[in-house]
């Protein structure tokens, strides 16, 4: 395995002992993004958490931003002009649709209130 010295702040460096054999994967872990902003999950996530209606499952649309995106993406995948970021977010995309169709579907009942 490479070994990195890199100068730290006194302070930094404590904190940095603390984690002792869990500091590699804790810094891959901090490297990594998610693939979509936060806000796209949060949206989805919130949507669920108020346990909606089956009419307000069945009328749950993505944002406008997010359908631009989509189409964006759409297009660039098409014309083989996706890099391998836009092609995990493409894909994240898809899993989050297959989510709403599930739901849409009846298949995830414990989150649908009673009518």
């Amino acid at each position: 395995m490479p070994k990195i010295t890199i100068e730290v702040p006194e302070e930094l460096s404590n904190q940095l002992a603390q984690a002792g054999e869990n500091l590699p994967e804790l810094l891959r872990l901090s490297l990594q993004q998610p693939v979509l902003p936060a806000h796209i999950y949060r949206y989805i996530l919130n949507f669920i958490a108020s346990k909606p209606t089956p009419q307000e499952i069945a009328a749950f649309r993505p944002t406008p931003e997010m359908q631009q995106r989509l189409r964006s993406l759409l297009l660039r995948s098409k014309a083989g002009e996706l890099t391998p970021t836009e092609e995990r977010e493409l894909s994240e995309y898809e899993e989050i649709e297959h989510l709403v169709i599930m739901l849409k579907a009846g298949s995830l009942p414990n989150f649908v209130s009673a009518p």
